[in-house]
């Protein structure tokens, strides 16, 4: 977390704030907590102000911000990151404060808010950049059937942690792979040589009707609390999980088997050995 939906609600949030407006000003802010990660270094940063932010895009579960002087400003939320337009949830986890000129009299704000400091902020240019892209999968999102087929055939591993592979597929985490999983019918343990085109048909439809209805809710707010959307809101998806975190409860979707729970490659799964044989 935070994962697909939760980055592309991130970045639908913050849009009208920044994009196509002047970075005035871009501050690190003081903070006694564990440091994010920041590449190369602060001082690299000085180097976006004056500059328009042309665009933002998402690259898997990173935000990206493309300024007009070639450089781009690459934010990775990890575990806990936020980017906020709104008050943040507590004032000592923010990170970063950035001012945008949106008019000769107006500025507007946005936060970059890191609870427990595993979020990484770089500034890449154009070469970095490609060679970022170079190294992960298609888009979840958006990935198609033949796309996903070769990505799943170069592993024999469970299909369940190889769909965390972001070098396989881009964007997809614990959460969601478990509820992709069960929507498309597929054990998380079976492995990704063996399944039928028709199965890697119902996994990529499966995800890509997942991912969309999930940003449709701007995201899932676990029992921690610490997702929230721009406007230090919750999301709404945590709603609608089918598996994700529901161990010993009968399976909403056959109405007959108890979702279990198992470990894979240090990680939870959850599944429905009914719907899910």
């Amino acid at each position: 977390m935070p994962e697909l939906p939760e980055v592309e609600t991130m970045l639908r949030g913050i849009r009208t704030a920044c994009e196509g407006h002047i970075l005035q000003s871009l501050q690190f802010l003081p903070c006694t907590r564990k440091p994010i990660t920041i590449n190369p270094d602060r001082n690299a940063f000085a180097r976006l102000s004056g500059h328009q932010l042309d665009r933002l895009e998402r690259l898997g579960k990173r935000l990206l911000m493309h300024f007009d002087c070639d450089l781009t400003m690459i934010v990775e939320p990890r575990m806990t990151g936020l980017m906020l337009v709104a008050d943040p949830p507590t004032t000592e986890h923010l990170r970063i404060q950035m001012k945008f000129r949106t008019s000769q009299a107006d500025c507007t704000t946005v936060l970059f808010w890191d609870r427990r400091g595993l979020g990484t902020v770089s500034l890449l240019v154009p070469a970095e950049l490609q060679a970022l892209r170079d190294r992960l999968g298609p888009d979840a999102l958006t990935i198609t059937t033949d796309s996903l087929r070769a990505a799943l055939r170069k592993t024999r591993r469970a299909v369940k942690p190889a769909l965390l592979d972001q070098q396989l597929v881009a964007g997809v985490g614990n959460l969601y792979a478990s509820e992709i999983l069960h929507l498309a019918g597929i054990s998380p343990r079976r492995r990704c040589h063996r399944l039928l085109r028709r199965e890697v048909v119902q996994v990529a439809d499966a995800t890509r009707e997942i991912l969309s209805i999930a940003v449709r809710y701007e995201g899932s707010t676990l029992n921690d609390g610490t997702y929230r959307n721009a406007l230090n809101q919750d999301g709404g998806y945590q709603n609608h999980h089918r598996v994700y975190n529901r161990e010993g409860q009968l399976c909403p979707t056959c109405q007959q088997t108890v979702i279990k729970r198992i470990v894979q490659t240090q990680r939870s799964t959850f599944f429905c050995p009914g719907c899910q044989h």
